[in-house]
C-alpha cells in the first residue's frame, strides 16, 4: 500500500517510492527508490527541501501508521500488542492533542547533547537508587523527566544514545542497567514504528523495571560470585519490591505496570513471578524481556564480564522457546550484528568504530577506521560503508577496547564530538 507522508512523519524503515513535493527553490531530483536506513538520510532530505514523499508500506520494515489505515482506529485497534495480561484496557492518547514533530539531527550533533545528558542521567539515577536503598520513595517525576529526555534524543537520532550503552562500569551496573534499558527499548520501539506516547510509557517502565533491587540486601545484589539457590530465590523478590514502590503513584500506566511485573515471564511458562505462558505474556513484556537480557549480557556486572553483542543475540536466538522469535529477529535487524559503538576488527588488520547499522545487510555497517593492529597505533580516521563492494573489506570479529588499551569513552569523544 502506498501512502503520501509529510517529511516530518518519515521514519527509518520506511521505503520511499518517490518524492511527491519539495520546495520550489530546492532544485533536486531523487532518481532512486529505496529504504530509509537512518535519521541522517531524513536530515539530508529535509536539508534538500523535500516536503512530501510517497511511501510503499508493502516494502517497508515498519507497519503503516494507524491514522493511514483504511478503517478508523476504533474499528481496528492494535490492542493485543500492549494489553496487559490482566486485560486492563490501555488508555488511548487524546486525539485533540497533536504531538510536536521532532526534527532529526546528525549523529555528531546529537551525540554532543546525548553524552552530556547521559552523565547527568547516571548521576541522578545513582542518587535516586541510593535514596531508595536508604528507605526513601521513588521520585516518579525524576524518572519521567529522565526517560522523556532519553526518548527525545532517540527520536532525533537513534544512534547517539545507543552508542553510549557500550560504555562499561560494573560498579554502577544497577543504575546504568536502568538507563541502558530505557535507551534500548526506546530505540527498538521507534524501529517497530510505535507511537511516541507508547514509546514514552515503555521507556518509563524500563527505567523502573528493576528499581526493587534497591530494596534487597545490597551485598546480595553486588555479590561477585554465582548466587546460591536460596540467594536467587531472594533476588526474584525484586519484582514484588518494584511493584510496592510504584503502586498507586501518579503517572504509572498499565503498560508500565505490565513491563515492571512481567519482564521475567517467558513465553514457554518458565519465567516468574507467575509463570505466564504464551499469549498471556503481553507484547510489552516480551519486548522488555529481550532488552533486559541483552543489556545484562553485554554489561560488566559484579559477578561476570560482559559478552560481545553477537553472543547475546545468539543466546536470544537459541532460546526461541523462551523469547518471542519474531521480535528477536526484528531486534537483530534493529541493532545489527555489530551494534553502533562496537569496535570491530577488519580483514585489512584495522580496527573500526561502528557508526551506523545496515538493515539490509546486518554484517556490513558503516564504520570509522582508526587503528592499525599490525603496527599497534592510531591512524588517520576514515569512514567506510562495508556494504560497498569496492572496498573488499569485511568484519572479522568484534573486539574489547581494553584488548588494545583503548579507552572507549575517550575514543567516542575524539571521533564524535564536533
Amino acid at each position: 500500500m502506498r501512502v503520501t507522508l509529510p517529511i516530518t512523519e518519515l521514519l527509518p524503515g520506511m521505503f520511499v517510492d518517490s518524492v511527491n513535493k519539495q520546495r520550489s527553490d530546492a532544485g533536486i531530483k531523487i532518481k532512486s527508490r529505496g529504504m530509509v536506513r537512518d535519521q541522517a538520510i531524513i536530515a539530508k532530505l529535509l536539508a534538500e527541501g523535500v516536503l512530501e514523499l510517497n511511501i510503499d508500506f508493502a516494502q517497508s520494515d515498519i507497519e503503516i501508521p494507524a491514522k493511514y489505515q483504511p478503517q478508523p482506529i476504533e474499528s481496528s485497534p492494535p490492542a493485543p500488542i500492549f494489553k496487559p495480561p490482566e486485560q486492563t484496557k490501555l488508555a488511548q492518547p487524546s486525539t485533540k492533542k497533536v504531538s510536536k514533530a521532532i526534527a532529526p539531527l546528525t549523529l555528531e550533533k546529537e551525540f554532543e547533547r546525548a553524552s552530556q545528558h547521559f552523565e547527568m542521567h547516571n548521576r541522578k539515577i545513582q542518587s535516586l537508587y541510593g535514596d531508595v536503598t536508604a528507605g526513601g520513595k521513588v521520585d516518579i517525576s525524576l524518572i519521567s523527566d529522565v526517560s522523556k529526555e532519553i526518548v527525545q534524543s532517540v527520536l532525533r537520532n537513534s544512534n547517539a544514545m545507543a552508542i553510549l550503552t557500550r560504555l562499561k562500569d560494573k560498579d554502577g551496573y544497577n543504575w546504568r542497567h536502568m538507563i541502558n534499558c530505557t535507551i534500548l527499548i526506546s530505540v527498538f520501539a521507534k524501529y517497530l514504528g510505535l507511537k511516541n506516547s507508547v514509546i514514552q510509557q515503555l521507556a518509563m517502565g524500563a527505567m523502573l523495571h528493576d528499581v526493587g533491587h534497591a530494596r534487597l540486601p545490597q551485598g546480595l545484589v553486588s555479590k561477585d560470585s554465582k548466587l546460591t539457590e536460596l540467594e536467587y530465590k531472594a533476588v526474584k523478590k525484586h519484582v514484588v519490591q518494584s511493584l510496592g514502590l510504584i503502586k498507586g503513584e501518579k503517572g504509572i500506566t498499565p503498560v508500565m505496570m505490565d513491563v515492571i511485573i512481567n519482564h521475567h515471564e517467558r513465553v514457554d511458562g518458565s519465567g516468574y513471578p507467575r509463570r505466564l505462558r504464551g499469549v498471556k505474556v503481553s507484547k510489552a513484556a516480551r519486548i522488555m524481556a529481550i532488552i533486559d537480557v541483552y543489556d545484562a549480557m553485554t554489561s560488566d556486572r559484579p559477578h561476570q564480564m560482559s559478552e560481545e553483542p553477537v553472543h547475546a543475540l545468539r543466546y536470544l536466538l537459541a532460546n526461541k522457546e523462551q523469547f518471542d522469535a519474531e521480535l528477536v529477529q526484528r531486534f537483530i535487524k534493529c541493532m545489527g550484528v555489530h551494534p553502533v559503538g562496537t569496535i570491530v576488527k577488519l580483514t585489512n588488520e584495522r580496527l573500526a568504530l561502528v557508526l551506523e547499522g545496515n538493515k539490509q545487510a546486518p554484517t556490513a555497517p558503516k564504520v570509522r577506521v582508526f587503528y592499525n593492529t599490525k603496527h599497534m597505533h592510531h591512524i588517520t580516521a576514515k569512514e567506510l560503508d562495508l556494504s560497498d563492494a569496492e572496498h573488499e573489506v569485511k568484519i572479522v570479529a568484534s573486539v574489547r577496547p581494553l584488548d588494545y588499551q583503548i579507552n572507549l569513552s575517550r575514543l567516542l569523544k575524539e571521533h564524535l564530538l564536533v
